[in-house]
C-alpha cells in the first residue's frame, strides 16, 4: 500500500456510495420481513370457510380457537426464553465488569492536615485534635550532680562498675 493520505473528496464519495449500498440491503431485508411474514399467516392461519351450515361454523371457531391457545403456548414459551436469554445476557455484563476490574483513578495530592481531614470527615460536631505531643506526659530529667573531683577519678568509677558486675553475676 502506498503511504498517501486519501483525498477528502475521495473519502466522502467512498462514505456516500457505501451508505447508498447499505440503505439498499436495509430496503431489501423489510421486504423479506413483509413476505416472511405473509407466509407464516398463510401456514398458520388458513383463511376460514364461512360457508355451510351452524354445525360447520361451529366446528371452524373450535379450530381457530385451538390454533389461538396454541399459538399463545408459543408466545409464552418464546418470551420466557427472551427473559432468560436476557437475564443470561445481565449476568455475563456483569461477569465482564468483574473480570476487568476496577481501574483506580489516579489519586491527586491533597494538602490537608490531619485536624481538617478528621474534621471534614467527621463533621463539624466532633472537633479531634491530632496534636500527640500534647497528649504526653511531661518528665523531667534529674541530673545528678557529682562533685568535680569524682569526674577525674576514673578509678572509682571502674570499682563501681566490678560491683554492679558481681552483683549480677552472683544470681
Amino acid at each position: 500500500m502506498s503511504d498517501k493520505k486519501m483525498s477528502s473528496s475521495r473519502r466522502h464519495h467512498l462514505k456516500s456510495v457505501m451508505l447508498s449500498i447499505a440503505a439498499g440491503w436495509l430496503e431489501n431485508e423489510k421486504k423479506e420481513l413483509v413476505e416472511a411474514k405473509k407466509v407464516y399467516m398463510a401456514q398458520s392461519c388458513p383463511a376460514p370457510n364461512t360457508s355451510g351450515d351452524q354445525a360447520a361454523l361451529m366446528d371452524t371457531c373450535k379450530k381457530l380457537h385451538a390454533l389461538i391457545d396454541k399459538i399463545d403456548e408459543e408466545r409464552y414459551d418464546i418470551d420466557a426464553k427472551v427473559g432468560k436469554a436476557d437475564k443470561e445476557i445481565d449476568d455475563l455484563k456483569i461477569k465482564v465488569v468483574d473480570l476487568a476490574g476496577v481501574k483506580k483513578p489516579a489519586l491527586k495530592k491533597v494538602r490537608m492536615s490531619a485536624d481538617a481531614m478528621l474534621k471534614a470527615l467527621l463533621g463539624s460536631k466532633h472537633t479531634v485534635n491530632m496534636d500527640l505531643r500534647a497528649n504526653l506526659k511531661q518528665v523531667k530529667k534529674e541530673v545528678k550532680e557529682e562533685p568535680a573531683e569524682a569526674v577525674g577519678d576514673w578509678r572509682k568509677n571502674i570499682e563501681d562498675k566490678a560491683d554492679r558486675k558481681k552483683m549480677f553475676e552472683t544470681s
